[in-house]
């Protein structure tokens, strides 16, 4: 059970902490796309979109899915403080809530990430659309 600890504080946290990572590299890649093409080289509406909205799912995907990997965590670390406890008998309130408190951690962690990430993505799907009503407007399509 000691490596459960060991996934708990290593492995979950520390993939929560690759994830943020990446989200925060992906929506500084995508705010310097957008800052950097201009709308006007495409010629095609769907080639703009195309290239306006790659990379947006990794934000999505990591915004939807870090909570539950917290929450794997925190399980984890609630069935090895149960597992102490059941092992050793008797155990004072204390050190059960320390152990819980610090299973709960990577819930916490697994919100610091979504929580970001969720907000990063609607930001920038809000300004590719922005980029893309824009061209529209300027070529007078009408969104299909």
């Amino acid at each position: 059970m000691e490596s459960l600890k060991f996934i708990v504080d290593y492995g979950i946290i520390g993939l929560l902490v690759i994830m943020s990572v990446i989200a925060v590299a992906v929506a500084i890649e995508r705010r310097l796309y957008y800052s950097r093409h201009s709308a006007d080289a495409f010629t095609d509406r769907k080639a703009l979109e195309l290239a306006v909205t790659g990379k947006l799912h990794i934000l999505a995907t990591i915004a939807s899915n870090a909570p539950y990997i917290g929450l794997l965590g925190t399980v984890l670390g609630i069935m090895l403080t149960f597992y102490t406890m059941g092992r050793e008998g008797f155990m004072d309130t204390g050190k059960i809530m320390v152990g819980l408190a610090l299973a709960m951690k990577a819930t916490a962690v697994g919100l610091l990430v979504a929580i970001p990430s969720i907000t990063l993505y609607n930001f920038l799907v809000r300004k590719a659309k922005v980029l893309i009503f824009e061209w529209e407007i300027r070529n007078g399509r009408e969104r299909v």
